[in-house]
């Protein structure tokens, strides 16, 4: 793959294309989701050379979708247009899910949207997009101790929030 094969590339691009949009969608891209997966396949492509052998190809894609999805967002901002970010709930939410309802999925979902900034993407990094500490921790950019902590506040508040 490092090589330059296009078909095994595309063979990444096939397996990671499902998670890479839920996490722009769930990192707020909403409308320009597929715009942001693209652009990320293709830099990706690009920084091959760069990607360490031996390391998960995953997280190291799903930072580049969430620097993207930041690059999306600050651009819209400039722009001054303001996109519903919040994704449809069959989207973001597994349709297996039936035990809970969908008033509690939607106060749930709420409760994330209003968390700050870090809370709320080390939450949809953890629960939502179903990835590990270290994958989390990759994908942000951060230090596992500072996804550790971010998740504890988020989840205290989501607790309190949340939970009557």
């Amino acid at each position: 793959m490092r090589g330059g094969d296009s078909a095994a590339y595309g063979e990444l691009v096939l397996l990671h294309a499902p998670i890479a949009h839920r996490t722009a969608v769930l990192l707020g891209a909403g409308a320009d989701a597929d715009d942001v997966v693209q652009e990320s396949f293709v830099k990706a492509y690009r920084a091959l050379g760069e990607f360490r052998g031996g390391a998960a190809f995953r997280p190291w894609l799903l930072r580049i979708v969430a620097n993207e999805t930041k690059n999306c967002l600050r651009s819209r901002s400039r722009r001054s247009r303001r996109e519903e970010v919040a994704a449809p709930l069959d989207v973001v939410l597994d349709p297996a899910e039936e035990t809970v309802s969908l008033e509690r999925r939607a106060e749930l979902l709420s409760a994330v949207q209003g968390l700050p900034e870090a809370q709320r993407l080390v939450v949809t990094c953890r629960y939502l997009l179903e990835l590990d500490e270290q994958e989390t921790a990759t994908v942000l950019g951060w230090p596992r101790g500072t996804v550790k902590s971010r998740l504890s506040r988020a989840l205290e508040r989501l607790r309190k929030e949340v939970l009557p």
